[in-house]
Order: structure tokens, then sequence, then C-alpha cells
């Protein structure tokens, strides 16, 4: 029902705001400002981007929690669609979520939402001594192997399995 509502609210405001901005000050003026939204949107996506791709390598790199990192690209590039998107009120929740304090506003008001049942990085992480160790699967045995070469039969001999007449 949200969804819906947003499908059919969203263009109406749009609607309504270019026929305000347009009748104050003109076409080609309300044209420019959405076309100069547009360029300069794209730019602020790039480098936030970037910087949001960064933190996300660096949390990688030093085996940190990356749901911070992913959700603040994945905000920003929302905020990317939604400035390339002609219309003022689009233009404004796109330039808002390339504020980071808005985005870490989003952020939390998210994490208070969902709720994580567990999370791990890999099997060479470091163990937390504060964190319980899971008990080990009883049905997985630890071992080494090594391969060993079949004997080489005698081809002259007859395998069994067939008569020499």
């Amino acid at each position: 029902m949200w969804l819906f509502l947003a499908f059919l609210g969203v263009p109406l405001v749009e609607i309504a705001l270019f026929i305000q901005v347009g009748g104050a000050i003109g076409l080609w003026p309300t044209l420019g400002i959405v076309i100069l939204t547009a360029i300069l949107g794209t730019w602020l996506v790039r480098t936030q981007g970037r910087m949001a791709m960064g933190d996300l390598r660096r949390s990688f790199s030093e085996l940190d929690d990356p749901t911070e990192p992913l959700a603040h690209g994945a905000m920003i590039l929302v905020a990317g669609a939604l400035l390339l998107t002609p219309g003022f009120f689009t233009d404004g929740v796109g330039f808002a979520l390339l504020m980071p304090p808005v985005r870490r506003a989003a952020f939390d008001y998210l994490r208070k939402r969902v709720h994580v049942q567990r999370f791990e990085m890999g099997p060479d992480r470091p163990r937390d001594p504060r964190r319980p160790q899971r008990p080990r699967d009883p049905g997985v045995i630890d071992g080494e192997y090594h391969e060993v070469e079949p004997p080489k039969r005698n081809r002259q001999n007859p395998s069994g399995w067939t008569t020499r007449n």
C-alpha cells in the first residue's frame, strides 16, 4: 500500500512543483535548474561513491563489519537515481541522501528496525575472547590424507574376467 501511494504521490508532487516553479521563474530557467541539478548530482554521486568504496575496501581489509559502508553505498546509489530523475522533490531527497549526517541518521533508524541474527567474516578471523565459541559439529572429523598409487599390474596375465580360448 505504501509503495502504491509513493508511485502515485511522488509524480503528483513533482508536477505541482514544476507548475509552481515554472510559473514563478519561467520555463527555461526551470529546465536549466533541472539540468544543472542532474549534472551537479552526478558529480557528487561519483565523489561520494568513491569515498564509500574506499570505506568498504578498508572494512574488508581490516576484517571489520561492512554493514555501514554497504548501507552508505546503497543510499548513495539511490540518491544518484533520484538526482537523475527530473523533478524538484526527488532532487531534494537525493541531495539530502548525499549528506553524511542524513545517511548516518537513516542508517541508525534502519539499524534499530533490522535485527541481525549472526555475522561472520570467515575462518581466518581472530576469535574474540568475549564471544562464546560455537561447539564444533560432532559429525565433522578433521584428518589428513595422501594419495596411494594403485599397484601396477602385469598386463601379460589375464584379469580373470575373461577366458582365453
